[in-house]
């Protein structure tokens, strides 16, 4: 008994945070979810599953959830295999390295809504950087925040700039945990190349470092809001509309939060699954050693 006390004692602090960061708050919500309740208003009605029942045959929403995949699908691959490539051309180089770390870490300690208004600028269609430089190889500029083609890709792109820092500070420290025994252990069993080299014992060495980045970009990608919020407004003609933006305008602009709410509750379902999806694909694959 005395043990028992001393260890609920002990841990007391964190199921206290616990509970009043995570679970209340997602409680709070799920219930939130159940009721007409307007942002504002002093009543509210239980409504059960109605929300969900008007969310689930919204055309918005159906709309903003395809476009969030679709964003995800193009700044994880892209900022991991990124992260992945710079990481090795930084660990070989052999004079400043400090810099280049440096310099492509940038974005991520950056306010993402004010490099959002720069990005604004660079894609101007008239006099932005963006278009002048395409133009310089032949291909053709435009508009690239009001073309609905391009919209999504575009703010996918910053994305991927934004998020490659993280990811191959992550690679890197991955890469100095290989032993290089390793490596002269590949090369006498005939593994000359530097791309055998990769295919046989980084690659494989890297597999726990590769599951996390994918696992928190994955999460990061999905919680796409600000730049979309600055640049797009979710336009044009909702091609740019993603969750957490028609959660936002649902319940802060037209004062729907029990709407907005289940909403948010539907995002926390998707990512909780994806999440829990990629760990378990990605540790089938992983090697731990």
């Amino acid at each position: 008994m005395v043990e028992g006390r001393i260890a609920w004692t002990l841990i007391s602090p964190a199921v206290s945070l616990f509970v009043v960061l995570l679970a209340g708050p997602t409680v709070a919500v799920f219930a939130l979810s159940l009721t007409d309740w307007q942002l504002g208003s002093a009543t509210m009605n239980f409504v059960g599953i109605g929300n969900y029942v008007q969310l689930f045959g919204d055309r918005v929403f159906w709309k903003s959830f395809g476009n969030t995949f679709v964003y995800c699908f193009v700044v994880v691959p892209g900022s991991v295999f990124l992260g992945l490539g710079l990481a090795m051309l930084i660990e070989g180089v052999g004079t400043g390295r400090s810099f280049y770390r440096a310099a492509y870490f940038l974005p991520v300690t950056s306010t993402l809504i004010a490099m959002a208004v720069v990005w604004e600028f660079l894609l101007h269609p008239t006099v932005g950087l963006v278009n002048v430089v395409v133009e310089q190889f032949g291909m053709k500029g435009g508009d690239w925040l009001k073309n609905p083609d391009r919209a999504l890709f575009t703010l996918a792109g910053i994305g991927i700039w934004q998020s490659v820092g993280l990811n191959m500070v992550l690679f890197m420290a991955g890469l100095k945990s290989i032993p290089g025994d390793l490596y002269e252990a590949a090369e006498i069993d005939g593994a000359s190349s530097a791309w055998e080299r990769f295919r046989c014992v980084t690659w494989p060495m890297l597999g726990p470092t590769t599951l996390f980045v994918t696992v928190v970009s994955g999460i990061r990608s999905f919680q796409v809001f600000d730049t979309v919020e600055v640049l797009t407004k979710g336009g044009p003609n909702k091609a740019t509309e993603v969750l957490l933006y028609t959660m936002y305008t649902e319940a802060f602009n037209f004062f729907r939060t029990g709407y907005g709410a289940a909403i948010t509750v539907v995002f926390l379902v998707v990512v909780l699954a994806l999440t829990l999806l990629q760990v378990r694909v990605g540790e089938k694959r992983t090697h731990y050693g």
